[in-house]
């Protein structure tokens, strides 16, 4: 192996062990390896300023800030309450209107963290009120918060979609190829509910008067239209993606203040600070791991991994079993975007190589590192769904080893049922 490569692995694999915050160990492993190796500094620096200035990376913030509003405002206790009015009298049905607010709310702020914690801290009281362990209250609300990462307006998909650069990964196409597979995903953990329901015998919810369902109704339609502008407007070509998600925001000031009228305004500068450092920390990762990719292509990395992968098998359904191993090892280490950021460089040549779709494979990544989300030791939103629920984390992991196996099965569904990514995408091209 090339000395220059060993330096490259070793320095940030060394960042990474002392505990170096991901994005300063990705940019001073780039700047370290271009100083050793002689070459340029300049245009390190170009790469880095470059990076960012990319119009597709306005969506970004847009949604961050759309979705932090609405989380805000009220409207996960409002979606829950329209849930209920489909699956609430179901037996167990507390715990589908769990898993249908969250894809609804996943729909509209595009993160498993707002999710997991805007709904969670409406249903995990309420679950356990009504006789479901709390534990099972904090891994379900976790669980289902993974349809978020699959459901536009995921944040990350749009991540992926600019980082793989190419005509056929776009980010409406990433959109597109996650619908299909997160009602896969909330299908399989409505049944498996179902079947704890029925052992379990959990409670039906009581049954709604016929004015109650239409006040809740009415007061719900306002956040689904946000779902209607962000989705609808990209997917019929009316809106781009960063237009969408402009007029998204306004839509949820225009519903937070003055429809609902719950958030304080004397509140909103902290919500502004808050959804500008969130994208300030991915907008310096974005930059500093494209340098890190430009390095990292000088030094040949892409091209020996995928060589080793190669030489494992030439068998496409072995490469992904493999690369789907790797992922979710890689997952329980480090959060999400750093992954996408890393990853797709070095192994989006190797699936397309292998005749695999790209955007099938973004779907693919999506749901790894979806696990990875709620898996020890780093899992964020596990961590979240412990402080929301008040469990220990050993509780909720331990509460979670079901849930683990239904979501392995939904991955290797979608792994291998590449249709189930790409039949949205080619029915809009």
């Amino acid at each position: 192996m090339d000395l220059t490569l060993i330096i490259f692995v070793v320095t940030f694999v060394v960042l990474m062990a002392v505990g170096m915050p991901v994005a300063y160990a990705v940019g001073l492993t780039a700047v370290v390896v271009t100083a050793f190796a002689d070459f340029s500094l300049d245009g390190l620096i170009i790469t880095i300023f470059h990076s960012t200035d990319n119009v597709n990376l306005l969506t970004i913030p847009f949604f961050v800030f759309a979705g932090a509003i609405m989380a805000e405002g009220g409207m996960a206790r409002r979606l829950v309450d329209f849930a209920g009015l489909f699956v609430g009298w179901i037996r167990g049905g507390l715990s589908l209107v769990n898993i249908l607010a969250s894809t609804l709310f996943g729909a509209i702020s595009g993160s498993s963290v707002a999710d997991t914690a805007s709904i969670g801290s409406v249903l995990i009281p309420e679950m356990e009120r009504k006789g479901y362990p709390r534990s099972f209250g904090a891994v379900l609300t976790a669980s289902a918060s993974v349809q978020a990462i699959l459901v536009p307006p995921s944040h990350n998909s749009v991540l992926f979609a600019i980082v793989a650069n190419t005509a056929a990964v776009t980010i409406p196409a990433m959109f597109l190829a996650g619908i299909i597979p997160t009602l896969v995903l909330c299908f399989t953990l409505i049944i498996m509910c179902m079947i704890a329901a029925r052992r379990n015998n959990y409670p039906k919810e009581e049954s709604v008067e016929l004015r109650r369902k239409l006040k809740i109704a009415s007061d719900a339609i306002w956040g689904l239209i946000t779902i209607v502008i962000i989705s609808g407007g990209i997917l019929s070509g009316f809106f781009t993606p960063t237009e969408s998600g402009a007029i998204a925001c306004i839509w949820a000031m225009f519903v937070t203040f003055f429809i609902y009228r719950e958030y304080k305004f004397r509140d909103f500068p902290k919500l502004i600070h808050r959804t500008i450092k969130t994208v300030t920390m991915v907008m310096v990762l974005i930059a500093f791991a494209a340098a890190f990719g430009s390095v990292m292509t000088l030094v040949g990395l892409p091209q020996e991994i995928s060589a080793a992968l190669l030489s494992l098998s030439d068998n496409k359904y072995v490469i992904l079993l493999i690369i789907n191993i790797m992922l979710l090892l890689l997952g329980c280490l480090m959060d999400m975007a750093p992954l996408i950021l890393i990853l797709t460089p070095i192994l989006l040549p190797v699936v397309v190589q292998l005749g695999i779709d790209p955007v099938h494979f973004g779907i693919i990544m999506m749901m790894n590192l979806g696990i990875g989300l709620i898996t020890p030791p780093v899992g964020s939103v596990l961590f979240v769904a412990s402080a929301v629920s008040g469990q220990k984390i050993e509780t909720v992991v331990k509460a979670m080893i079901p849930f683990y196996c239904v979501l392995f099965l939904v991955l290797i569904i979608i792994t291998y049922i590449p249709m189930i990514s790409l039949w949205l995408p080619g029915h809009f091209r």
